[in-house]
């Protein structure tokens, strides 16, 4: 192996639903009046459990325990989850934790992470507190890699600020595709997702959907969400 060859970076893999990745802590800034981040943040966790499972038919479902965090703040912007409205797989085993302010939703986010019996963590903060600085979320970033509990942090109505998150998005709700037999119901939840920071992704917009169960690509965008904001 050449000095050249030892030193040339690896290339990064682009992002794709279903593509097996260790445990991680991610962010996804979205606007509370589309509750649009905690929906695509439930699809990713879900979409994360099943490729990290090595065999999913032959193996026995993960029926580990899952904790939601809310600030007040969120709650207020957001409202609480809703556990009939939750995946059926997964609403017996939710842990709803209601904090009153941001630091306690950060404390009880990392102790979370602390417990590898569960399967995951969501949380959801408004705003940009001064609680939840760099430091703060390289606590989590570390927390989650230590354990390998994943963290799906949810920044209501927040602008992007330093963060230590592997991967961070930006949501925004999505039109639904039309049902192909009754055209009158609901369609399937959809979200244009930019991930504009990875570690192991180049940057990228798509357009996200649930469907039999599964995270589909359903679009790939090349146009950034701030891009199409002041367009």
């Amino acid at each position: 192996m050449t000095i050249q060859t030892a030193l040339s970076p690896v290339p990064a893999t682009r992002w794709l639903p279903a593509l097996a990745a260790p445990a991680q802590h991610a962010e996804l800034f979205a606007p509370a009046t589309e509750a649009c981040g905690a929906g695509l943040a439930l699809a990713l966790a879900q979409d994360w459990l099943r490729s990290a499972a090595p065999d999913p038919a032959a193996d026995t479902p993960d029926q580990r325990a899952w904790i939601w965090v809310q600030d007040k703040a969120a709650m207020r912007l957001s409202g609480c989850p809703y556990r009939p409205g939750l995946p059926a797989e997964l609403r017996h085993r939710l842990i709803h934790v209601a904090a009153d302010k941001p630091e306690d939703a950060l404390f009880a986010i990392e102790e979370a992470l602390r417990c590898r019996d569960l399967a995951f963590v969501i949380a959801e903060i408004a705003g940009n507190p001064q609680a939840l600085s760099f430091t703060a979320s390289r606590r989590l970033s570390l927390a989650v890699e230590r354990h390998g509990v994943p963290l799906w942090l949810v920044r209501l109505d927040a602008r992007r600020d330093l963060g230590s998150a592997r991967m961070r998005w930006d949501v925004r709700s999505a039109a639904s595709q039309r049902p192909r037999w009754n055209p009158q119901a609901p369609g399937k939840a959809a979200w244009r997702a930019e991930l504009f920071r990875a570690r192991s992704h180049p940057p990228g917009t798509w357009v996200l959907e649930e469907a039999a169960g599964a995270l589909n690509l359903r679009q790939t965008q090349a146009e950034p969400l701030e891009a199409a904001a002041h367009g």
